[in-house]
């Protein structure tokens, strides 16, 4: 077990502290790939960038493309559209529909656009990040085209086999895909790092709008939307993020997680909790970590009062490091950690709180 000093020293000494190194994504596999991708504030959202990366890897050298959808309307459309052409080399060509009815992520006319797309583009992959917006989108564009998806994608093997977690991410399965096209995939962002965007990449896909006169708009009225709420946090993105610091059930109320929130600030991290937490009302369920919560990945994971249960690790285990805290020597959290203390979280983390230097 490791004490605070030697937590300290992994602190320092490990590369989360630094730019991330860039990586390299390439393959040599035939096909036309559609990723539908989600936007906000006139950006591509990281875990569709993530879907990009994913879909580089299904890109040959040949006749090949990647193609990126967005849909929306707005300003804002066309400056995520012009991101989305620099996004990444592979991206041959970006398609935007602008109109009112995408302005909202509702899956009945996100899902007939899908459909709508594959039959002008005849794609043979079609992709999407395994969050709540692809989770919401693709089953339904799945059953409108006939096909069977394969979900949450953690690596591609080639352009017909995958492999995904199952048992809360304790065995993984290879998945080879036997149906008609197109293969849709929804893939976990923590697997595919998006690279550093090289200084030398000039050119830009084509933006191309996708035409609309077909599109069918019955059905759309079972559904509508009615607002979205956010947290006004000031920190990095939990699903993005390089450090994240998670609490459990052992801070015991809302008042005592400010203990968490205080060293995330420090270390320039993001907030997350437990299940157990959110249960009992201590922070916002969107804070969750684990397989009915968040997936994350980051470069430094701390967990203080995590006992960890098996659906909590399927959330996290894929972290580059782990440091866990807890004052139960047999927790299994202890059992994934690289580095482990049991003592007492109130007063490790004040003693944490006092020794490392403010983030610049």
């Amino acid at each position: 077990m490791a004490t605070t000093r030697m937590i300290l020293r992994a602190i320092k000494k490990r590369p989360f502290l630094f730019p991330a190194s860039s990586h390299s994504f390439s393959s040599s596999r035939h096909g036309s790939t559609l990723v539908v991708a989600e936007h906000d504030s006139g950006a591509v959202k990281p875990h569709s960038l993530s879907a990009v990366t994913a879909a580089t890897s299904l890109a040959g050298n040949g006749n090949s493309s990647v193609s990126v959808l967005l849909a929306g309307s707005g300003p804002s459309l066309h400056q995520a559209a012009s991101h989305a052409a620099s996004s990444h080399p592979s991206v041959s060509q970006v398609l935007i529909a602008d109109s009112e009815k995408f302005k909202s992520p509702l899956a009945e006319p996100w899902a007939k656009l899908v459909h709508l797309v594959q039959q002008q583009g005849g794609y043979s992959h079609i992709i999407a990040a395994s969050n709540s917006f692809g989770k919401n989108i693709m089953p339904r564009a799945a059953a409108l085209l006939d096909v069977s998806p394969i979900t949450d994608v953690t690596g591609i093997s080639d352009a017909q086999t995958f492999v995904r977690p199952i048992y809360a991410g304790n065995a993984l399965c290879t998945v080879r895909y036997t149906g008609s096209n197109p293969c849709i995939l929804t893939i976990r962002s923590t697997s595919f790092p998006v690279p550093q965007k090289s200084n030398d990449s000039k050119a830009e896909a084509s933006i191309s709008q996708v035409n609309l006169s077909n599109f069918d708009e019955a059905d759309l009225n079972k559904s509508r939307y009615i607002y979205q709420t956010s947290q006004d946090d000031e920190g990095p993105d939990l699903g993005n993020a390089r450090v994240v610091i998670t609490g459990g059930r052992a801070l015991k109320n809302a008042e005592n997680f400010k203990l968490i929130e205080n060293l995330a600030k420090k270390l320039g991290g993001a907030v997350g909790a437990t299940r157990a937490a959110v249960d009992a009302g201590f922070v916002p369920n969107d804070l969750q970590v684990g397989q009915t919560g968040k997936i994350v990945a980051p470069e430094l994971y701390m967990a203080f009062g995590v006992s960890g249960a098996i659906q909590h690790l399927a959330g996290m285990r894929d972290s580059k490091v782990i440091v866990a805290v807890n004052n139960d020597a047999d927790a299994p959290i202890f059992q994934v950690a690289d580095y482990g203390l049991v003592g007492d979280l109130f007063e490790v983390i004040p003693e944490l709180l006092e020794k490392l230097p403010e983030k610049k």
